[in-house]
């Protein structure tokens, strides 16, 4: 395994700070690695339990807060992550406002309407440089609230395959004859786990609902289908310091969230090889078991941050298993030919009208290669990262199928997994650019001949079983003579 987690580094090409000047996969002072100050981020649990007064002493009445929190956590007995908590504690982060000191605010109809047409004049420009149509069916200006509120149930989708895995693995740390001595115990520990994990996730997508410009940031479909989504606030914080017009990266934005939607809706297998790929992660993960033990023997149910200490300092690790590694590299590889592939088709798009076009480009490359939103969201917690670690060669790649097979050619391959670029691939672009194309056309009318036989087959014989029918009505013989 390499130094950088899980083998999502960078190329040597990719910068090697982020623009904060954090080393890559370096961590900030919260579990995340998003940077502290907003929200209580620096502190888990100020967001779980409150501050707990303020320099003038205990609150009387965060204290009664906190004391509900707890009764709350400790009473839950709902799934491996408590989703109630997280969405509470994201939507506090939200309403602290970034460090920056930006609060969220509503969504007025000017900033609708502008995402409205930045997103209809996207799709129009996607329409010449792309085969895959249209695939939004409405176009939609979240607030950072409600960016949390429409992502939540696909953030539920991804966690809970890695936290359900984590949390049997709480309860087989006990010796077998210890179990139904243990059981408010362990039911406890389920308990706190949920709300720890539910902490921890809340407080990343509250983070990340600052940061966020869109519905498909993290080249994951987080949003409902059909529904391009861009979030104005923080499209504005975003081309701030820029230099560029805010109407050119409003619509560069808007590019790039139509031509994601294009992918997800009209390749119908992407969403599930993504998701599947993260799930046999999941399959993957061991625990540290010894030190699961000593938590377990000396938990203070006075003290529940020992456990969150305990899930931040690395009490899962990966298998280093082929099958782990099968998995880590589907992901990778599909998030760089789906980030790839938006970004050559954007440029294609973009070039002959925005005139920063070129620089919007490197600026979106550097964000999402030096650690974008996301790929810090499970790294404390599982170490899987969603950083699309060959972005460029992907990009470049589907860039020469554009001159060397035309639109047809190039987003023909999105017809089924096995006929993309492999990790392999990216190594020999010009090789897979100019391999000779497969002809499946004789394969398929082969199959529809051999599809037409069967239904003649069956006709025949459903007239034959007829004939016998009338045969025996009629004596068996076809009839009287």
């Amino acid at each position: 395994m390499s130094d950088i987690p899980f083998g999502f580094g960078l190329p040597p090409e990719e910068p090697e700070e982020g623009d904060d000047g954090r080393k890559k996969g370096g961590q900030g002072p919260d579990p995340f690695g998003f940077g502290g100050g907003q929200g209580g981020a620096e502190n888990p649990f100020a967001a779980m339990f409150g501050s707990f007064g303020g320099p003038g002493g205990l609150d009387p009445n965060d204290l009664g807060a906190a004391f509900q929190r707890i009764g709350r956590m400790l009473s839950y007995e709902g799934g491996p992550v408590n989703w109630d908590m997280a969405k509470e504690i994201a939507r506090q982060t939200v309403s602290a406002g970034t460090k920056d000191g930006v609060k969220d605010a509503s969504v007025g109809s000017r900033e609708r309407r502008e995402v409205e047409e930045a997103l209809r004049l996207a799709d129009l420009w996607l329409d010449g440089v792309t085969s895959l149509p249209s695939g939004a069916g409405s176009a939609v200006a979240w607030s950072r609230a409600e960016w949390v509120e429409a992502t939540l149930p696909v953030w539920k989708d991804l966690v809970d395959p890695l936290a359900e895995r984590v949390g049997a693995a709480m309860g087989d740390v006990l010796p077998e004859e210890m179990r139904s001595m243990a059981g408010p115990l362990l039911g406890m520990m389920r308990s706190m786990g949920g709300a720890m994990f539910g902490t921890q996730i809340g407080q990343a997508l509250g983070v990340l609902a600052g940061e966020v410009v869109g519905s498909t940031d993290v080249g994951l479909p987080l949003g409902p289908k059909g529904k391009a989504a861009l979030l104005p606030i923080n499209i504005t914080a975003f081309g701030k310091d820029l230099g560029v017009p805010l109407e050119e990266v409003r619509l560069y934005l808007a590019l790039r969230e139509a031509a994601h939607q294009r992918l997800f809706a009209h390749v119908p297998w992407l969403r599930s090889h993504l998701f599947g790929a993260v799930e046999g992660y999941a399959r993957g993960i061991k625990v540290d078991t010894a030190r699961l033990e000593d938590l377990v023997g000396q938990l203070d149910p006075t003290r529940p941050e020992e456990l969150q200490e305990a899930l931040q300092h690395g009490m899962f690790q990966p298998e280093d298993t082929p099958e782990q590694k099968a998995a880590l590299a589907r992901l990778e590889t599909a998030l760089a030919l789906v980030e790839g592939w938006v970004d050559a088709v954007v440029h294609a798009a973009a070039e002959p009208h925005l005139p920063s076009a070129s620089a919007l480009r490197e600026t979106l490359r550097r964000r999402r290669a030096s650690g974008g939103p996301a790929e810090q969201t499970f790294a404390t917690l599982i170490g899987l990262e969603l950083r699309p670690r060959r972005l460029r060669d992907a990009s470049r790649l589907w860039a020469s199928l554009t001159d060397a097979r035309g639109l047809d050619g190039r987003d023909g391959l999105w017809a089924h997994p096995d006929m993309l670029p492999t990790a392999q691939d990216l190594d020999d672009p010009d090789g897979f650019v100019h391999r000779e194309q497969l002809d499946f056309s004789e394969l398929e009318g082969l199959l529809r001949k051999g599809e037409d036989g069967e239904k003649r087959e069956e006709g025949r014989g459903d007239a034959d079983s007829g004939n016998t029918d009338a045969e025996d009505e009629n004596g068996g013989d076809g009839g009287a003579r």
